[in-house]
């Protein structure tokens, strides 16, 4: 029986290593990183093996189901002790690299779920029943906060993280007879296209967790902290490939107005066919002046996004003769991580624009 503990002891053991290696390496290859082939060796050989010795050790002739129990079920993780919503994929992303195991996030929206027209049904919010917080983008995004705050009532608070971030303005769509006082200018609610934003939406998050787990507080931070640390070398990256691209290469001509942040953050300049939602479509007046400026600035090419219609972009760019590049993703839908979306966009840019 001596044998058959030590066997257990050093399999469970070996097994949770084994685990969260598994877990560190995806979260590697999530951020663009590389497995190590000869660390995944080692860990193949010591794998194996301890479950040759578990097999030739005494009781497991007659029971060998219990190498396969102790590996799928010992290593089980505690469960979360917090529980939040997000209504949004790159909310999710940052709940999760802050919260960690301590958070569990109910992901309303979905990785593919549109934060400009999703609205939570009642069937979305029984899956988040108990829960207290809701994690949005903010800046006018969720066009159906105002309802949602009315079912909830006192039941949960909604934390709307880019509410604090410097914002930047719609374009102004009035004429010349109008003044800039006479109306209202739209915010620009895509504030993660800027990785000086999303690093202090990390401070956000950090702090709210901490407020609603303050036993967490230090895990949270100590996350929050190392993220950080992961969008400084974004953060590097990106001005490193941007350098390529000459000056007067550097206008972004996109689908609809989702990267005014990028541009103001990295020196480009921004033009857009559509509004700063894709429901806000140009009249041939506007067209056609969209076309002149497209022209007139030479720009390289216009860049469809993930959801935008291409057929229009297409006839767009055979009637001015610019070419069409490659599709970047504006709304974080059916991203990786938020790190993988910021590498795919500007390297998307750069094989366009250098």
């Amino acid at each position: 029986m001596e044998g058959l503990r030590f066997a257990t002891h050093q399999t469970k053991h070996t097994c949770r290593g084994f685990l969260i290696r598994r877990q560190n390496d995806r979260r590697s290859l999530r951020h663009g990183g590389f497995l190590n082939p000869k660390k995944s060796y080692l860990i193949l050989v010591q794998f194996i093996c301890v479950r040759e010795l578990v097999w030739q050790s005494p009781g497991m002739k007659i029971f060998p189901w219990l190498f396969l129990f102790i590996c799928c079920f010992g290593s089980r993780s505690h469960a979360a002790e917090l529980k939040v919503v997000s209504l949004h994929p790159l909310i999710s992303d940052l709940l999760r690299q802050v919260g960690g195991e301590k958070v569990e996030v109910v992901d309303l929206i979905g990785r593919n779920g549109d934060p400009h027209s999703f609205e939570p049904q009642s069937k979305d919010l029984g899956a988040a029943e108990g829960v207290e917080i809701y994690f949005v983008s903010g800046m006018g995004l969720e066009n159906y906060l105002p309802k949602l705050k009315a079912v909830l009532g006192d039941k949960a608070r909604i934390v709307e993280v880019g509410a604090t971030l410097p914002a930047l303005h719609g374009a102004c769509d009035h004429g010349a007879e109008e003044s800039h006082e006479s109306h209202a200018h739209e915010l620009d609610p895509h504030w993660w296209h800027s990785v000086d934003h999303f690093r202090r939406a990390v401070g956000v998050v950090s702090d709210e967790l901490g407020a609603a787990s303050p036993s967490n507080g230090e895990y949270f931070s100590t996350n929050a902290r190392a993220y950080r640390s992961e969008l400084d070398d974004l953060e590097k990256w990106i001005r490193r490939e941007l350098v390529g691209i000459p000056k007067d290469r550097r206008q972004l001509a996109t689908a609809h107005a989702a990267f005014q942040y990028f541009c103001k953050a990295y020196g480009f300049q921004s033009l857009s066919l559509q509004g700063l939602n894709r429901e806000q479509m140009p009249d041939a007046v506007k067209l056609a002046s969209l076309i002149a400026e497209i022209k007139r600035e030479k720009i390289p090419a216009i860049f469809p996004e993930r959801e935008s219609n291409p057929k229009m972009l297409q006839s767009l760019t055979k009637d001015a003769g610019i070419r069409l590049g490659g599709t970047l993703i504006a709304d974080g839908r059916g991203m990786d991580s938020y790190i993988w979306m910021m590498r795919e966009n500007v390297t998307v840019i750069v094989e366009a624009l250098r």
